[in-house]
């Protein structure tokens, strides 16, 4: 039995020690199927909506989405003969919940290795994994920690189907374990697989939420040695009478995912409420702010971002260049976002924001190294 003394010290020990991010790395497949997909979606339109598709797609501000679907025996797309969605019906949810437990380890895998030195694999305490894009037992932690050779007995999180919002709560867990556990080294993962999710469309309105979301996985390492930024608080709030305007459901063809088009309205007018824009802004008012780390949901979300908060046009540019690379790679955009940010040096306050399923906002503040 410890003395009552010492574990008060500990504890306030505990109490002091700052959590920081120091590396980020980060990875997508080879495979481009953006412009495949737009050919897709337009030849299940009627005419008269054609024309409206096309100019929406050239609105969004995407020019690339990657993905992790092999190409077709032609080496075109997978809609093509002869690719993972040639067929008819379109592959059963089992077809692809076999390709993503390939696939989500490997694509991850890949993004540790980006972190260069900055991974070392016998440092590392805890593992945090986000992914909402499949499930497999044992899971992609599991399978991760064995490909990076670490510990049997290295802590696991998994953190699932909390959708776009969940590198926020990964993050937040890492500097939980860090404040509580000082030498604590953990490292976090997102990885998402948005491509095996096509689904059977004929409708504008989800065929525009398809256009949106490719591959993409990303690895950063947390602790409390003082390099890269600083992890502040985090903060969360759910919009009123909004939980059915971003749903992801299980079905028979993949996952289906609605995105209302409410959704971009409905975060403006959220963030005009001054009690809203001081809880997302960590306190300060959105102007003091250096660094805006918005998950890029889409350009309108983007928008309804910077029009709610009254941001200047090059303060979500960090964000609106990962949409434009990449497209929405759920949890793992906002990774992508903040590895920019962390490149360039943080030379003031900042935060991370993203919403997701429920019309939820969750986010954290962050700021330059003390």
């Amino acid at each position: 039995m410890r003395p009552r003394g010492k574990s008060a010290v500990s504890r306030k020990k505990a109490a002091c020690v700052s959590a920081y991010l120091n590396a980020i790395g980060t990875a997508v497949p080879d495979h481009d199927i953006h412009q495949a997909f737009i050919g897709w979606a337009e030849a299940r339109l009627p005419t008269r909506e054609r024309a409206l598709f096309g100019r929406m797609a050239g609105r969004a501000g995407i020019a690339h989405r990657w993905s992790v679907l092999p190409r077709a025996t032609d080496g075109g797309s997978p809609i093509e003969p002869g690719g993972f969605y040639a067929t008819d019906p379109l592959p059963p949810t089992s077809a692809r919940m076999a390709l993503y437990a390939e696939a989500a380890p490997a694509l991850a895998e890949q993004a540790v290795a980006a972190l260069g030195n900055a991974f070392v694999a016998d440092t590392i305490t805890h593992l945090v994994v986000a992914s909402c894009t499949g499930f497999t037992a044992p899971g992609v932690d599991q399978m991760l920690a064995a490909r990076l050779g670490l510990s049997p007995n290295v802590e696991r999180l998994l953190i699932g189907f909390m959708g776009c919002y969940a590198a926020v709560t990964a993050l937040r867990a890492a500097r939980h374990i860090v404040r509580s556990e000082p030498g604590a080294r953990i490292l976090v993962v997102t990885v998402e697989l948005c491509s095996l999710h096509l689904r059977p469309m004929d409708e504008i309105e989800p065929l525009l939420a398809g256009l949106l979301f490719g591959d993409g996985a990303a690895a950063a390492i947390v602790s409390a040695d003082p390099r890269g930024l600083t992890l502040g608080p985090g903060f969360s709030t759910t919009l009123a009478e909004a939980e059915s305007l971003i749903t992801w459901t299980i079905g028979d063809q993949g996952f289906a995912m609605t995105l209302s088009g409410e959704v971009p309205g409905r975060i403006a007018a959220a963030l005009t409420d001054e009690t809203t824009r001081t809880r997302l802004a960590g306190g300060d008012r959105p102007e003091e702010i250096a660094h805006w780390a918005v998950h890029a949901g889409g350009r309108s979300i983007l928008d309804a971002v910077a029009h709610g908060l009254s941001l200047d046009d090059m303060a979500l540019s960090d964000s609106r260049d990962v949409l434009h690379a990449y497209g929405n790679m759920s949890s793992s955009t906002l990774m992508f976002v903040l590895a920019r940010i962390l490149r360039r040096g943080v030379s003031g306050p900042g935060v991370a924001l993203a919403f997701g399923p429920g019309l939820a906002a969750e986010g954290f503040a962050f700021g330059p190294v003390a």
